[in-house]
């Protein structure tokens, strides 16, 4: 029964996947390869559906984005995570997108992720070691730290791609400085009105912004502020 289960979920998850593709969200093999091998439904809180295009959440004020939200991030970020490179996850939430740096980076590179509530950490890794990156978790390549996502996590900087999960009123000075030269960071900006940036570092020190798409995120906050709700 358990099998038939865990086969059927596969299904289901490689089911949206195809969905965001027909729906040109993204076009990348390498992405549909990896969001293929992370099932989604192992990184969401139990009785919540996991195959829907929306946002869920998962406790502690906080949420996982919508499918389609981290298959654009991912494919705005693929040519940063090739193997060897390393990779930071800012609120990285129930360990979702973490994972697919870390398949995508391989046992060669590294993935960190970095989540200010310690509960949410903690259902993180257990989540990682259910799903196809539980290799990398146990050989260090792919790891969870608990720390305000805002400073980044300097140890293992600079960071070929960094992905920020919630909204900043600006962009941290400390990603920036953590963002390696020729590197990427994408990342939502703004209060009320949000866009999605992505911020190139070129190869001299410099940035360059865009604007990718409107978006609305939970906002990148103190532990304290995030549980109050505010």
């Amino acid at each position: 029964m358990e099998e038939r289960r865990r086969l059927g979920d596969a299904g289901r998850n490689k089911s949206m996947v195809d969905q965001l593709q027909r729906y040109g969200i993204f076009s990348s093999k390498r992405v549909a390869e990896v969001m293929e091998k992370v099932d989604r439904g192992l990184f969401v809180p139990d009785d919540t559906p996991p195959y829907i295009d929306s946002p869920m959440t998962i406790g502690y004020n906080a949420t996982i984005s919508a499918p389609h939200m981290h298959a654009m991030c991912l494919h705005l970020l693929q040519d940063h995570l090739l193997p060897g490179m390393h990779a930071l996850d800012v609120g990285s939430g129930t360990g979702y997108l973490t994972a697919c740096f870390s398949l995508m980076v391989g046992p060669e590179g590294r993935a960190v992720g970095v989540e200010h509530i310690p509960e949410l950490a903690s259902f993180s890794i257990s989540n990682i070691k259910k799903s196809e990156a539980a290799s990398y978790l146990e050989k260090g390549s792919l790891s969870i730290h608990v720390g305000d996502g805002r400073q980044g996590w300097p140890e293992f900087a600079p960071y070929d791609a960094i992905h920020v999960g919630a909204a900043a009123k600006e962009i941290p000075q400390q990603l920036i400085d953590q963002l390696k030269p020729g590197g990427r960071m994408v990342i939502p900006v703004g209060e009320i009105f949000q866009d999605l940036k992505v911020i190139d570092k070129n190869l001299d020190g410099t940035i360059s912004v865009r604007n990718e798409t409107a978006v609305r995120y939970v906002p990148l906050t103190s532990r304290d502020a995030q549980l109050r709700g505010r």
